[in-house]
C-alpha cells in the first residue's frame, strides 16, 4: 500500500513552533522529491516549502522564508517541517507531497493532511 502520514499538527500559540513529520511507505521515497503544502478554510491549497530527492536543495514560499524550514532523511522515509513564529494566518490543514517524474510517466502521491492552528 503506497501511504504517506503525516503528524505533529495541533494548537499553539502566535510566536510558538511545530515540527510536522511525514512518513512513507510503499514506494521508493529517496527518488521522490518532497513538498509540504498547506490549505485554510475557502482558500486553495498553497505550496508551503519542497526538498529534491537527495536533499541537495530547498525552497520555500516568500512567507515561510526565515520562518520555516524543510529537511528529510531518506534512511526514515521522512520529510520534516520545522515551523517557528507562527501567526495565525499559518492556521491550515498542512499535506505531503512525493513527486517524480519518469520518462513517459509522472507519479504523485499525497498525505490526508494534519491541523495546525495558531491562536492564543
Amino acid at each position: 500500500q503506497l501511504q504517506l502520514v503525516e503528524s505533529g499538527g495541533g494548537l499553539v500559540q502566535p510566536g510558538g513552533s511545530l515540527r510536522l513529520s511525514c512518513t512513507a511507505s510503499g514506494f521508493s521515497f529517496s527518488s521522490y522529491a518532497m513538498s509540504w503544502y498547506r490549505q485554510a478554510p475557502g482558500k486553495e491549497r498553497e505550496l508551503v516549502a519542497s526538498i529534491t530527492s537527495a536533499g541537495g536543495s530547498t525552497n520555500y514560499a516568500d512567507s515561510m522564508k526565515g520562518r520555516f524550514t524543510i529537511s528529510r532523511d531518506n534512511a526514515k522515509n521522512s520529510v520534516y517541517l520545522q515551523m517557528d513564529s507562527l501567526k495565525p494566518e499559518d492556521t491550515a490543514v498542512y499535506y505531503c507531497n512525493a513527486i517524480r517524474q519518469t520518462v513517459g510517466r509522472k507519479y504523485v502521491y499525497w498525505g490526508q493532511g494534519t491541523q495546525v492552528t495558531v491562536s492564543s
